[in-house]
């Protein structure tokens, strides 16, 4: 065959081939991700299964928060390595390129007086130099805290820090005040105080967390090493910790003292507005996720106009001073004060039907005995609360029975059954007591054994709602105790000295958890309203209820 003769052959039979192709049905293409290639695809969708994929190195700085670590689960196709080379993705503490924030608080035992430290005074001891309120007192902290700081900060001066157990660090401070620590936001618990460096804390819920110094951000940094992943500041898939405080699951709650809108308090309400007493210390009532409210006394349509030197101690309110507690973001009523009952069975109904009208949930007191015993369940942000209370006077003070409404007589057996029941429901307990009054800072025996059998039970807080000053609080098998916290709407100015101090506590929880607690202590200035005490006033009250229980900052 010569040499034209088969090249005539080989068109021909290419002919055929493609006639024969194109009588042939077609297939489905092969459901594969293609990258684009020089290739033709077919080619590729064929040969890609035989395509040995690299994986992609990350390491992970020792510097790392240990919390963060132990969260990240990185996809398969990322290897871990434990040193870092050309390639390989970092991540580590830097402002790089920030995928997380991890949070830390300053802390000092409860009963501190300091208040907040400076930025730049924490600095200056890390470093090495006197300053601060805490000048000449190592920094404690556990070792990986430490490590954390000094990725951050670079190396601290040797007398600066002393470095401890994470689990001897609580106890360390309060046998060496006074003493400061650094610790992740996750380790807070109510035996330590959040200090705050330069006036931001993490605790709050306006916290800023761009402008906190204990805020360390972690970057992933470098370029992956995988085909076609060399971006240079890459996004990494799976699951990494965004924060460990996030403000979806925190939730504040306020607690106070007496609230009892009559006599003089009522006579300025008339005078000055209604929403006179709150003027100065609203802010912080209307702050909190949940605001509690200990009010004694019903209210009445037929109340008449009130005396401000009222001899008589049978109480009742106008309708219309409910809008100071709509002022101040009522959300949850105490009922188990002395007076619930003291203009009959009707007013208590129409009290519990204005409570109920705007929302306001009410424990404590009710209906009749059982609705009173009811504990009150509220879910916000994640938490679990239950609030359940009772009036330790009983007889006349507490009247709540099967057919009666009122306040509820306290039970102790059955609160304690009731309070383990809840907590092993999942619920953080809080319990509350209309109990004896007392005119001390110091907590009395009786109180002392019924308030600690609540914590006992199993109640994170407890709290005492009847005393008209401030009492001292406690640490007691693991829940805050406060025996009691002073007036809050209640024109008890001229009695005592004492009478003119008061507390509001702000609780807060986080998770799942109790972890602490902020005193904001109020002064009176006539017999309606308070405001926020001076630094002066402040240090004195907290130094008389500190030396009360015994303890000394």
């Amino acid at each position: 065959m010569n040499k034209n003769a088969s090249i005539l052959w080989i068109v021909k039979l290419w002919g055929l081939l493609i006639l024969f192709s194109a009588c042939t049905p077609s297939r489905p293409t092969p459901q594969i991700v293609k990258k684009e290639m020089q290739q033709s695809p077919r080619i590729y969708s064929l040969y890609l299964p035989l395509i040995k994929r690299e994986s992609i190195t990350i390491w992970l700085s020792p510097s790392l928060p240990s919390t963060f670590s132990q969260k990240i689960a990185l996809p398969s196709a990322y290897q871990v390595v434990e040193t870092p080379v050309a390639k390989t993705l970092k991540i580590e503490i830097g402002q790089q390129a920030v995928i997380s924030q991890w949070i830390y608080a300053l802390v000092t035992p409860f009963a501190s007086l300091v208040q907040e430290v400076s930025s730049a005074d924490l600095l200056a001891s890390w470093q090495g130099q006197t300053a601060g309120p805490f000048a000449g007192h190592p920094l404690l902290m556990d070792v990986n805290t430490h490590q954390v700081l000094t990725a951050l900060w670079g190396e601290s001066a040797p007398e600066a820090v002393a470095i401890l157990d994470q689990n001897e660090l609580l106890d360390f401070a309060w046998n060496h005040q006074p003493a400061w620590a650094i610790i992740p936001f996750e380790a807070l618990q109510p035996r330590w105080k959040v200090l705050e460096v330069d006036h931001f804390s993490p605790l709050h819920r306006d916290f800023d967390s761009a402008s906190y110094a204990l805020s360390i951000p972690i970057s992933l940094n470098g370029v992956s090493n995988a085909e076609g992943n060399s971006h240079s500041t890459p996004v990494l898939p799976g699951s990494v910790p965004e924060t460990n405080r996030d403000p979806q699951k925190l939730t504040t709650l306020v607690m106070t003292g007496v609230t009892a809108l009559v006599r003089a308090t009522a006579y300025a309400m008339e005078v000055q507005g209604i929403t006179y007493p709150a003027q100065d210390i609203g802010d912080w009532l209307r702050g909190a996720d949940l605001t509690h409210i200990s009010n004694e006394v019903p209210f009445a349509a037929d109340c008449p106009a009130p005396n401000p030197v009222q001899e008589n101690v049978r109480f009742c309110s106008r309708d219309q001073y409910l809008g100071l507690l709509e002022e101040v973001g009522a959300d949850i009523i105490e009922l188990s004060g002395d007076h619930f009952q003291d203009w009959g069975s009707a007013a208590v109904l129409h009290t519990l039907e204005l409570y109920k009208e705007r929302g306001w949930k009410y424990y404590g007191g009710g209906e009749n005995l059982e609705d009173g015993r009811k504990a009150l369940l509220i879910e916000d942000h994640g938490n679990h609360l239950a609030f359940i209370g009772c009036n330790a006077k009983g007889g006349k003070f507490a009247q709540a029975s099967d057919s009666n409404p009122g306040a509820v007589p306290c039970d102790l057996d059955w609160m304690s059954a009731e309070i383990k029941r809840l907590r092993q429901a999942g619920y953080l307990p809080i319990a509350t007591f209309q109990h004896q009054e007392y005119y001390t800072y110091a907590a009395q025996a009786d109180q002392k054994a019924d308030f600690r059998r609540m914590a006992e039970a199993g109640a994170v807080i407890v709290s005492g709602s009847q005393a008209h000053q401030p009492q001292t609080m406690d640490f007691w098998d693991g829940a805050l105790v406060h025996y009691g916290l002073g007036n809050l709407f209640f024109d008890q100015y001229d009695l005592t000295p004492a009478c003119r101090q008061g507390l509001l506590d702000r609780h807060i929880f986080y998770d799942g958890r109790y972890i602490g607690l902020e005193l904001l202590p109020i002064q009176f200035v006539d017999y309606a309203r308070s405001r926020p005490m001076t630094e002066n006033e402040r240090t004195s009250l907290l130094e008389t209820l500190f030396a009360a229980n015994g303890w000394r900052p």
